[in-house]
């Protein structure tokens, strides 16, 4: 049993709701990010997803395409990103640790690190202690060579579904997708509109028809009400705007424990 696998079942046993924060990595200093995970574990966080900056997201809101642009001027490209992980894992070897991006930063890592039969980034993820990937633009129907790559390696791959989703499309992400699936709770990017509590009450049924691994919502999500209203229904809660948005501001000194304190609040209010 994996780090994501062995994590949710521990919180099934104690009838406990994920909280999985999202950050961009390399953001807001380019040297903070392990930092910044190890103080997310100490408040509370039950799997890390680490955003891999790139120049043309398509799911990102304006908060995080301004925390990737900022990453990537800084240098901060994916070879930094899994060694950030290889770095955090010196000190926490529990924590689930999933990349979230694109396709395009995966396919060039690829070439520039040639691996005769085998899938370099997968490889190399894997070894620095990555436990998952979530690729944006990777439709489950064109990616299980990909899936089984990342099998070999031991990493999940996870995917988004939405409110748009058919019964079809969820039918296909369950027969490629481990680890968690990531309900989008908004029509959208990150960050915009309001949460309806009451549709994402009505989503997960649907989906659990078809997927019967964990079910994690975000998009959204940015307060402690938010977070208890939504972890009635799924099984994990991922906030990520809000915390760029916390920390985007702040003095390197402060970033940690702003980022903490919020978390924190979070973790008590799902736990209530």
């Amino acid at each position: 049993m994996n780090r994501i696998a062995s994590t949710f079942a521990a919180l099934q046993a104690q009838e406990r709701k994920a909280l999985i924060p999202f950050v961009t990595a390399g953001f807001p200093y380019p040297d903070i990010t392990p930092e910044l995970m190890h103080g997310m574990v100490a408040a509370g966080a039950d799997v890390i997803e680490l955003g891999v900056p790139f120049s043309d997201p398509s799911a990102d809101g304006p908060v995080i395409q301004a925390a990737g642009d900022k990453a990537l001027a800084a240098g901060i490209g994916l070879r930094q990103v899994i060694e950030m992980v290889r770095v955090f894992r010196q000190q926490n070897s529990a924590t689930p640790v999933v990349l979230m991006g694109y396709a395009n930063p995966i396919e060039r890592y690829n070439q520039l690190h040639p691996a005769t039969g085998d899938n370099a980034f997968a490889r190399d993820a894997a070894a620095a202690g990555v436990d998952g990937v979530l690729v944006v633009d990777y439709p489950p129907e064109e990616c299980e060579d990909f899936a089984a790559a990342l099998r070999k390696h031991g990493l999940d791959l996870i995917f988004l579904l939405a409110p748009t989703s058919t019964d079809e499309r969820m039918a296909q992400v369950a027969r490629v997708a481990s680890g968690y699936v990531y309900y989008v709770s908004l029509k959208g990017v990150t960050g915009a509109g309001t949460l309806d509590t009451g549709a994402v009450e009505a989503m997960l049924p649907r989906i659990r028809q078809h997927v019967k691994i964990p079910v994690g919502v975000g998009f959204g999500i940015r307060d402690a009400a938010n977070a208890k209203a939504v972890g009635r229904v799924a099984d994990a809660v991922v906030i990520g705007s809000r915390i760029i948005q916390l920390i985007d501001p702040l003095p390197r000194e402060q970033v940690v424990t702003v980022a903490a304190g919020f978390l924190r609040e979070i973790r008590q209010a799902l736990d209530s």
